[in-house]
């Protein structure tokens, strides 16, 4: 996967934007406010392709134990947050797809009813 891969994907979910909130070289991607992908455009320049997934704590610790490619990041969380290694290649691009996809739902879930109600109005993106 690479950077237009990732985006194409990310702003293709419903209330998805981009913005560079930290730095001009981290790539953070929110549903409506909220965070789920951050991506240092830094490290890609250097080969190192990774991303910063949030996710369920249970699930954080199988994925870690599982892949060599998913580990605690820098800068989060490391309850709710894991850090992938794209550049690795031991990760498939549908299970990448998946983890991108399980963060945005955890994100939605935590959401307040009136965000996820505002979410749900939302047109459908035509990414």
């Amino acid at each position: 996967m690479n950077v237009e891969q990732l985006r194409t994907y990310c702003l293709s979910k419903k209330g998805t934007s981009e913005s560079f909130p930290f730095d001009e070289s981290t790539l953070v991607f929110k549903v409506l406010t909220k965070m789920f992908v951050l991506a240092p455009l830094g490290l890609w320049d250097k080969g190192e392709d990774t991303i910063t997934l949030k996710c369920d704590p249970e699930y954080t610790v199988e994925l870690r134990e599982t892949y060599e490619s998913i580990y605690a990041g820098p800068y989060v969380s490391n309850k709710h947050w894991n850090t992938i290694s794209i550049y690795k290649g031991e990760l498939t691009p549908q299970l990448i797809n998946d983890l991108i996809d399980h963060s945005y739902d955890m994100v939605v879930k935590g959401m307040t009813k009136k965000m996820r109600e505002e979410l749900h109005n939302l047109p459908d993106s035509k990414n």
